[in-house]
């Protein structure tokens, strides 16, 4: 895995990557989302193994990144053979951070070749503002002046000879919570308190305060794992239990919120343990993204109300 970013723009991209091609699904459950290459990943389409899943800020506009990812590994002679040579598989989903730093910044070509770089550099900083959590908010129902800074983290557990890594950009319309406790989302207009998303809703008397498409967490799920794309696919939405246990409300219409599974296919593990460790991970590693977050832009984290 590796990351670039623009703190100063507020966005960033991360790609995750498998040289030798891995087995792959997606579960997309939120309204609004940004993605690249969803379709080639159902079970009964051609291609059985893809080579990175890029995750990124900048909304639609920042889908341009899996660009350079493509382009840095064909570089690297990775990709699917085909008579014409070698086409890597790259697929994607995108984040709305538009409304944080620098709107005219978004992830291009070079932060998706950067991100590469990085990866194949075996980076080792991967939560806080980093890469697609570069400008991720949560708590955004009355807008950006009581939204609150959150960010990208990661959650990996070893059982026996099964890994398993989950990497989280948190860019949620909702709160966030541990285990009922709210750690990070709505505040109240002085700012210095915490309120409840869901009890805003209730009381808006029919009137919404939802932005289309300003939100969406993404994330990846990586094993080493035998999978087939159908269980991929499975295990991408036995995953999003992570969120709801994490994000309240979640799969709103203004949240595009997406996971990719990718297996590569190295040892034997039972399927249901892989899904039980995968809703927790997604739901550990949203954890980490908000407590990892700096205060950028003005916005405050869970650190400081906490």
């Amino acid at each position: 895995m590796g990351t670039s970013e623009n703190l100063t723009a507020g966005t960033g991209v991360t790609a995750v990557i498998c040289p030798e091609g891995a087995a792959a699904g997606v579960d997309v459950r939120g309204g609004g989302p940004a993605t690249r290459e969803t379709d080639l990943l159902k079970p009964e389409n051609m291609i059985r193994r893809i080579h990175s899943v890029v995750l990124s800020g900048g909304s639609a506009f920042g889908l341009t990144a899996a660009s350079g990812v493509m382009t840095a590994l064909e570089e690297r002679n990775i990709g699917f053979q085909t008579t014409g040579g070698k086409v890597p598989i790259v697929c994607g989903a995108s984040l709305y951070d538009l409304e944080v730093g620098d709107s005219h910044v978004r992830p291009d070509i070079q932060m998706g070749r950067d991100a590469v770089e990085n990866a194949f550099k075996h980076q080792a900083q991967l939560s806080g503002n980093i890469g697609a959590g570069t400008g991720a908010t949560v708590g955004k129902y009355r807008g950006t002046d009581r939204m609150m800074k959150s960010g990208q983290g990661v959650s990996s557990l070893q059982i026996g000879s099964l890994q398993l890594t989950a990497i989280v950009a948190v860019n949620a319309l909702g709160d966030v919570y541990d285990k009922g406790r709210k750690i990070a989302g709505l505040l109240d207009p002085s700012g210095t308190h915490f309120e409840k998303t869901t009890d805003e809703e209730m009381m808006a008397d029919g009137k919404t305060h939802l932005d289309a498409l300003t939100n969406t967490t993404i994330a990846c799920i990586v094993t080493n794992a035998k999978l087939t794309k159908a269980q991929c696919q499975k295990i991408a939405s036995i995953a999003h239990d992570g969120y709801a246990r994490a994000i309240s409300p979640v799969h709103t219409s203004a949240d595009g919120d997406t996971i990719f599974v990718m297996a590569s296919g190295k040892i034997e593990a039972d399927f249901d343990l892989i899904g039980v460790a995968a809703a927790e991970q997604i739901r550990l590693a949203i954890l980490d993204g908000v407590r990892s977050a700096k205060p950028l832009f003005g916005l405050k984290t869970a650190s400081e109300i906490n």
